[in-house]
This record gives structure tokens, sequence and C-alpha cells, in this order.
């Protein structure tokens, strides 16, 4: 990992508005069209409290919960730079501290929370 680059992990939530309305969990894209933006945020801020409060690991809630590729390995995305990613989360993401973990951010897949890992 170049000194530029960070590196961290997310879950992402995808719902009717976004650009892709299917996921490794819902190959048809049947849950994602019926998911408004307002149900995967209240789903996210959810899952977010129970990690902070430890009730859950954000691994085994990214593995179970993410619609991204990246659940199977935990969230993890690995290293990138800047230009790499959406804006809102490359922005998110750089703000963080290591272990921090984000409010909600949206992009054109859906929304997200991120943990910077490194």
């Amino acid at each position: 990992m170049s000194s530029n680059q960070v590196k961290a992990s997310h879950i992402l939530i995808k719902h009717q508005g976004s650009r892709r309305k299917a996921s490794w969990k819902d190959p048809e894209g049947r849950v994602i069209a019926s998911t408004t933006r307002e149900s995967a945020v209240a789903q996210l801020n959810a899952l977010r409290e129970d990690i902070i409060n430890g009730k859950a690991k954000f691994d085994d809630v990214a593995s179970h919960y993410s619609d991204c590729s990246s659940a199977k390995r935990g969230g993890d995305l690995g290293p990138f730079g800047r230009g790499q990613m959406q804006k809102p989360f490359e922005e998110a993401t750089y703000a963080l501290k290591v272990g921090e973990i984000s409010d909600i951010v949206d992009t054109d897949s859906g929304v997200h929370i991120i943990m910077r890992t490194g």
C-alpha cells in the first residue's frame, strides 16, 4: 500500500435508486427493486448501531448483509487511491481515521457505511 492510499471495508445496501439492481444476495434484483432508499438507510443505521455498541462485528455484518461482492471478504476492499472509487465514497474514507466508521454515505451504488482499516 503506498502512502497516498487508504484501506477500507464497507457494507453496501442497494435500493430502488441504485444503478445496478442486482447483487450476489439478490441476483434477480427482486428485493432491491422493492427497497426504498429510506428503508436501506434505516437498515444500515441499525447495523451500524449494533457494530458501534459491540453487539456485532463489522466483518460479520458485512458478510451477511452487504450487497457488495466484497461481503465474502468481510467487506474488505483492500487498498485504493484517489480517483478509484466514487467521489462521495472516496471523500468519506479519506476523512476517517483508521478504525473509525462513517455515517451513511450515498453513492450511485446505494448506501454504505465505511470502516477505514489502513
